[in-house]
């Protein structure tokens, strides 16, 4: 077992979970079921790549279909239907039919801050 210690202060709450306020805070030394860790790692890969990441950001301003997604991200269609079917399966986005096209969006917001959150973390550290 790894032990990690630090002179600092914990952040408080607030600080802590300032970027989503609304969600209900986890502890970090709750046992959690197997299955659940798993679940996450698995949700994590799917949002693993850089279109994945770019779908999710479209789709966090408004649902969209294939040719939408292909214009916005000059990304050729098969390869942003790839992406979509892996978002799909792991419960990221939802597809419904409108006539001859299909129609995505996120599943929940939830899904949508990790993405934020993650490409906000990257851009801080640029900035410094």
């Amino acid at each position: 077992m790894c032990a990690v210690t630090s002179d600092a202060a914990p952040p408080v709450a607030a600080e802590r979970d300032r970027h989503s306020p609304d969600r209900p805070a986890v502890s970090a030394g709750a046992a959690r079921p197997v299955g659940s860790m798993a679940a996450a790692g698995d949700l994590l890969r799917a949002l693993a790549a850089p279109v994945r990441i770019a779908i999710v950001l479209e789709l966090r301003e408004a649902e969209r279909c294939v040719h939408e997604l292909v214009e916005s991200l000059g990304v050729a269609q098969p390869l942003i239907s790839q992406h979509l079917r892996v978002l799909k399966s792991a419960g990221v986005v939802h597809g419904e039919r409108h006539g001859r096209e299909v129609v995505y969006r996120l599943v929940d917001e939830h899904l949508a801050h990790i993405v934020v959150d993650a490409v906000a973390h990257v851009e801080e550290g640029v900035a410094r």
